[in-house]
């Protein structure tokens, strides 16, 4: 598929000699049909800006400015990636700007203006992470309208489980929370170079205005931490250090004190926090 004047990705990659590397949590897409799926996956780019994560030899960021978007900032930590993305500059100087620095110590958003789109292959290491802070400002709306983020396969099935299943847990209930999220595509390790040794899928994620149900966020989170991280047993005693009359608050938020965390639903931890923090 050709984008733009530039090589393909697999040139590129010989040419700089830039070998993907584990300790970075680099697995490259070297398909341009894929990448651009994925930016078209991101909804419509022309009046957006979009933050990418981790762009490596840029393939998804031709993507997104072939794509048409307004504008493109792109966080790249690895410093062997500068040569070939400021090549990425050359054909695209106004709409493509890039700072090779670690994303979790920059913040991106006086380089950007609204709305903001976020679409990365995050770098496997580094993604829930990244994940749990933009969906933890200290303001509510974000500076992102959507996201649409590559995970490991695990990762994408947590982000968007049900109550009752395995999967299901405190990143389901921090990201449905607060965004509508849903699988959008989903890829085998031999999309990537070099194969990772489990599956991948891209999640798209859509702000809500305000959170799905109202709950006093800091309470929320370490009221859902606590329950999963005894899982197994019934709410009554995961969250006995909660609140002295722990038993009989849970009733008054609906639920079963025999309950475990993964049969408890959004609205239910949101009804317990209610509880606690009154």
């Amino acid at each position: 598929m050709q984008l733009d004047p530039l090589p393909p990705l697999s040139d590129v990659i010989l040419n700089y000699r830039l070998a993907a590397k584990k300790s970075l949590g680099q697995n490259f897409l070297l398909d341009l049909n894929l990448t651009s799926k994925i930016a078209r996956l991101a909804g419509s780019l022309h009046d957006c800006d979009i933050l990418e994560i981790g762009p490596g030899p840029g393939g998804l960021t031709r993507s997104l400015l072939a794509e048409g978007a307004r504008k493109v900032i792109v966080l790249e930590k690895d410093p062997r990636c500068a040569p070939v993305l400021n090549d990425i500059v050359k054909v695209y100087p106004k709409r493509l700007s890039v700072f090779n620095v670690d994303a979790l110590n920059f913040d991106p958003n006086s380089h950007l203006r609204a709305p903001v789109r976020i679409v990365c292959n995050l770098p496997y290491n580094v993604g829930s992470e990244l994940l749990v802070r933009w969906l933890t400002p200290t303001q509510w709306p974000p500076f992102w309208s959507t996201m649409t983020l590559m995970f490991q396969k695990e990762v994408a099935e947590r982000i968007t489980a049900l109550p009752c299943s395995k999967a299901y847990g405190r990143l389901s209930i921090l990201s449905q929370w607060r965004a509508d999220t849903k699988i959008v595509m989903s890829l085998p390790p031999e999309s990537f170079s070099p194969p990772p040794k489990v599956h991948s899928a891209v999640v798209h994620f859509q702000a809500l205005k305000t959170p799905r149900f109202p709950a006093p966020e800091k309470l929320l989170l370490a009221t859902v931490a606590m329950a999963f991280n005894q899982r197994r047993k019934m709410l009554r005693s995961s969250l006995k250090s909660a609140a002295p009359n722990i038993e009989k608050l849970i009733q008054n938020a609906g639920l079963n004190p025999t309950a475990r965390a993964e049969e408890i639903s959004l609205e239910g931890f949101c009804a317990l926090a209610r509880e606690l923090a009154n």
